[in-house]
């Protein structure tokens, strides 16, 4: 059980509508700080600037580095290495998120999700988090 509050959360998805709709589920909705990222590169950037509590990162993304990618540059840096990940993606059978928690990811949230409801597992995620 995490003993650390929850405030800040670095979302990556090359969608901007599901960008704007994690903004809004986690921020307006949930409200913590979230900062938003369009690809792998550019939460890596976001996670060395910022150090976010936990990471949400979309597993397929189109273009440049995609999730699974950016997860591994994440946990080879030392730096980031103790932060949390979590994939959103469509790809949510039990063979996948075994294959998810290989990479080092904590969790997986199934797209689509309910908006309403997605701080509420959020939440739920961190609270299983060891210490």
């Amino acid at each position: 059980m995490s003993l650390r509050p929850l405030r800040h959360i670095l979302c990556a998805d090359d969608d901007a509508d599901m960008r704007m709709i994690l903004e809004v589920a986690l921020g307006t909705l949930g409200g913590w700080r979230v900062t938003l990222a369009a690809d792998g590169e550019e939460a890596i950037a976001a996670a060395r600037s910022d150090r976010p509590d936990l990471i949400l990162l979309d597993a397929s993304m189109a273009g440049g580095m995609g999730g699974a990618q950016a997860l591994g540059v994440l946990r080879s840096d030392p730096e980031l290495a103790a932060i949390p990940v979590v994939f959103v993606t469509g790809l949510a059978t039990d063979a996948d998120r075994a294959s998810f928690q290989r990479f080092g990811a904590v969790d997986l949230i199934a797209k689509p999700f309910d908006p309403l409801t997605l701080a509420a597992r959020v939440r739920a995620i961190w609270q299983d988090l060891p210490g």
